[in-house]
């Protein structure tokens, strides 16, 4: 009977240390913040689309590739850990490429559904509407990452643009011209 009553009185008293200890922690909590969970997949595709966007952005000088990577990486992942640099980026391809410093022009497909690709209505971006793109991109990085690298640059860069637009400032393009 002895033999049985030690390990009984050591399982009680484990017990109720144990139980004790859960109480002190409060309730449990349903877990991490929705906007801030970050799927792994995800995340690791926003990786590479960065790293090609720099090699894009740095070496070849291909603005308006750089400028597509970010925009994807913008569009499916704005949780990105990295998203201050994506801005960056974007900001930056917009502005050379409004300066006609990158070696390729940006085109906008308006697309007809009836017409074959090679039909299509074709018409590139204004020096203008680039310019406007760049300063939305660099004032979402002043504004939403102040203690980023990047954040120096675009300050300077937003000067030169006129400044950063204000979150009720509406953003919008210059008017489009119809195709001729």
């Amino acid at each position: 009977m002895k033999r049985l009553l030690l390990p009984i009185i050591t399982l009680a008293l484990a017990l109720s240390i144990c139980t004790s200890a859960s109480f002190a922690q409060g309730r449990a909590k349903t877990g991490p913040d929705p906007a801030t969970i970050r799927d792994a997949e995800l995340e690791k595709d926003s990786w590479h689309n960065l790293e090609v966007a720099r090699h894009y952005f740095k070496q070849k000088k291909a603005y308006l590739a750089a400028l597509k990577r970010c925009e994807e990486i913008d569009a499916g992942n704005p949780n990105f850990a990295k998203m201050d640099e994506v801005l960056y980026i974007a900001g930056e391809s917009s502005l050379r490429l409004a300066e006609t410093g990158g070696r390729q022009k940006t085109k906008i497909v308006m697309p007809d559904a009836m017409l074959a690709k090679d039909k299509q209505d074709l018409k590139y971006k204004t020096p203008e509407e680039l310019r406007v793109d760049a300063r939305v991109y660099l004032s979402r990085l002043v504004a939403g990452f102040p203690n980023s690298t990047f954040r120096s640059q675009a300050v300077t860069d937003l000067q030169a643009l006129g400044g950063p637009i204000e979150p009720t400032e509406p953003v919008e393009p210059p008017p489009v011209k119809p195709p001729q």
